[in-house]
């Protein structure tokens, strides 16, 4: 309906939730998202293909006033966009088409670089959430990250290949990354998620670690997926979700027909206390249930150990904490 809304994360636990409305000339954005400053925000125009920049003004309690347009990036991509992100350290921001065409761009909208994913068709680009790397998966069974270099003054140096994920018979629909970008997950057409542990020095070629695999619930339609900090792979397909413990790769629950349609982006906050995913006409937010059992979980075998008594105070303390939240949403 050619707007974007925007909503603080402070009002979840309210029963009221406040908007604030902006209206999308002419067109429809297929991606939102926000400058590390908060100051901004880019979509990608659909009809034209491009990203546009809208400044963002703020009142005095915080609140927001308006934002305008404020410049438009030139068009590039040929085809339809699947991803789109900008940096944490806002340094660059990446656009990819269908057709493999990754581009990296500066914020005023001059092109750095441009990387051909070779992935016949590509099906995901992302940033990773630390800055360092770009992601990108597609028909081919192997998930391909670059690194993108920067000098100490802040200069574009380049972009190369740092790692593979690799170990899927079929093609990556999706890939998400936890918050320091040291564990990856991958969800394949194959019927199966992979967790990777990527804290590796891959300038010395050493690759990404497996730590666990499982098979999820497949349809054969495609599949996104999401990592939570407290070690919970969410699986999205088509308008369910399936948690899973990142731990045991064991299903958790489900729960279904959460849209009448199909779910476009599942993602978490960064606490991972929330699961938040877009679908028709809403974004619905959900209590990552499982995250507060995996909590429980590890403390518990961490209390096994030898322990200090201050760590003891507060591994029973997580526990306490975390059990008590479950009997109060279990009422």
């Amino acid at each position: 309906d050619r707007t974007v809304f925007i909503w603080d994360v402070k009002d979840f636990k309210q029963k009221e939730h406040k908007s604030f409305r902006v209206n999308i000339e002419f067109d429809h954005s297929t991606f939102v998202k926000w400058s590390p400053d908060n100051k901004a925000f880019l979509i990608h125009r659909d009809r034209d293909c491009n990203i546009e920049v809208y400044k963002v003004e703020k009142k005095k309690d915080g609140t927001l006033a308006h934002a305008t347009a404020s410049h438009t990036f030139p068009k590039l991509h040929k085809e339809e966009v699947v991803g789109m992100a900008i940096a944490c350290n806002g340094k660059f921001i990446m656009t990819c088409s269908k057709e493999n065409d990754l581009i990296l761009w500066d914020l005023k909208g001059q092109v750095l670089a441009k990387v051909d994913t070779c992935l016949l068709n590509t099906f995901c680009a992302k940033i990773s959430p630390c800055g360092t790397f770009v992601i990108a998966s597609g028909f081919a069974p192997d998930a391909k990250i670059w690194e993108v270099s920067f000098s100490k003054s802040g200069e574009f140096q380049d972009v190369k290949r740092a790692f593979e994920l690799t170990g899927h018979s079929s093609g990556i629909y999706d890939v998400a990354c936890n918050a320091d970008s040291s564990q990856m997950v991958t969800i394949s057409k194959d019927g199966t998620w992979r967790l990777f542990d990527t804290k590796v020095e891959y300038k010395k070629r050493q690759d990404p670690r497996l730590l666990i695999s499982g098979k999820y619930n497949n349809s054969g339609e495609k599949a996104l997926v999401a990592l939570s900090p407290n070690g919970v792979v969410v699986v999205g397909l088509k308008n369910a979700l399936q948690f899973f413990s990142a731990q045991t790769a064991v299903l958790d629950y489900t729960i279904d027909n959460i849209y009448d349609g199909v779910i476009t982006r599942v993602v978490f906050d960064a606490s991972g206390r929330y699961l938040l995913t877009s679908g028709p006409r809403h974004i619905l937010v959900f209590h990552n249930v499982t995250g507060y059992k995996c909590d429980i979980h590890s403390a518990e075998q961490k209390l096994k150990e030898h322990q200090t008594s201050a760590t003891k105070e507060r591994l029973q303390q997580i526990i306490k904490d975390s059990q008590a939240f479950l009997n109060s949403i279990s009422k």
